[in-house]
């Protein structure tokens, strides 16, 4: 059952996730060697309140903290925790909010400091194939073509594609249908339709695809132990072009001050 958006409530998830891209853009001002991710996660949850929204992460599913925080070989739903950020680190920091009842969820994989250029390539590779995946997203189309076009950019790089973890639509709920892999084949899945709502999240490893989740329930590793990226658009479903509703632009700019 796939919940299309009226124009109104699009406006209304269009407000939500650029408060998350806000609450990222907080994040790249302050990530740095030195700083504990716990650090992160209380700045990350009084700013949003301060805007008047609510922590969309946190107590689902009982999932403590505001924001998901995973380091190099974490792939995603790593939680706040005493770690220290260390020189040539990279951060997956994904975040959601719920304003007026709708989410908004988005996630940008920082360096921290002076990263190595392996590491600064996966990035690179995995920001594009979100933004490959992200052309698919129009009427008419189906969820494999944005799947093909993640997988086909991450692996032209030598990359892997986790298969286990998946992008959804976005809406009332934080996961909805349908679900969005990163793997596939053009024209298989559901038909994209004017007014769908979708969360396109590859997460993309180094080394192979395979992972393993850890005792304390959330955190997903790399099985391999090599670094893994993760980059998260929310977009709405367009009749010509996907209307992104999150932005990278506010992140991008502190990101060019440190430079």
């Amino acid at each position: 059952m796939l919940h299309l958006k009226t124009a109104e409530q699009i406006e209304l998830l269009r407000s939500s996730n650029q408060l998350v891209s806000k609450t990222l853009a907080e994040m790249a001002k302050i990530i740095r060697p030195g700083i504990i991710t716990l650090e992160l996660d209380r700045i990350a949850e009084e700013f949003i309140r301060d805007h008047k929204a609510v922590p969309g992460f946190k107590g689902y599913n009982n999932f403590p903290n505001t924001l998901c925080t995973s380091v190099n070989d974490e792939v995603v739903h790593g939680i706040p925790s005493d770690y220290t950020l260390q020189e040539g680190d990279i951060i997956s920091v994904d975040c959601g909010v719920i304003i007026e009842g709708f989410y908004g969820d988005s996630a940008f994989t920082f360096p921290v400091g002076e990263i190595n250029n392996e590491k600064r390539r996966l990035l690179e590779y995995t920001r594009e194939s979100l933004e490959e995946g992200v052309k698919q997203a129009v009427a008419g189309n189906r969820v494999g073509d944005i799947s093909w076009a993640v997988q086909n950019k991450a692996e032209s790089g030598g990359y892997s594609v986790v298969r286990e973890l998946v992008g959804h639509g976005l809406g009332k709920n934080l996961h909805e249908s349908p679900e969005v892999p990163n793997y596939g084949k053009r024209g298989r899945g559901p038909k994209l339709k004017k007014g769908l709502v979708i969360c396109i999240e590859p997460m993309i490893n180094m080394g192979g695809r395979s992972i393993r989740q850890m005792k304390d329930g959330w955190t997903v590793r790399t099985a391999d132990g090599k670094p893994s990226a993760h980059f998260e658009y929310a977009v709405a479903v367009g009749k010509n072009e996907a209307d992104i509703l999150t932005t990278f632009k506010f992140i991008d700019e502190e990101l060019n001050k440190i430079k």
